[in-house]
């Protein structure tokens, strides 16, 4: 019988009533897919301490944020194409009502 190990994840927490439910570093708005989508443009570590304004941010909770990403990848990256989708098209609808 394999035995499941649950894994939690320090720094990190998912409120129902913060972000619309989205993971986010514990006692602030910065979202793990905000930390990831940093980090994968580029932004460095150091920089990312920095990057979100609410606070700066630890390493632990930096790599909290990333691990977390990494087992949650299909999660997250779900999260990250539908915020594009929800950005492009409210792109869409102010290019139209300029018209």
């Amino acid at each position: 019988m394999a035995i499941v190990q649950a894994l939690s994840y320090p720094h990190i927490s998912v409120e129902s009533q913060v972000m619309s439910g989205r993971p986010c570093v514990e006692g602030t708005r910065v979202r793990v897919m905000d930390i990831v989508g940093a980090h994968r443009a580029g932004v460095a570590e150091e920089q990312l301490r920095e990057y979100f304004s609410s606070r700066t941010l630890t390493l632990s909770e930096i790599h909290a944020a990333l691990a977390y990403y990494y087992d949650h990848q299909d999660e997250i990256d779900a999260a990250l194409a539908e915020d594009e989708k929800l950005g492009r098209q409210a792109e869409r609808e102010r290019v139209q009502a300029s018209h």
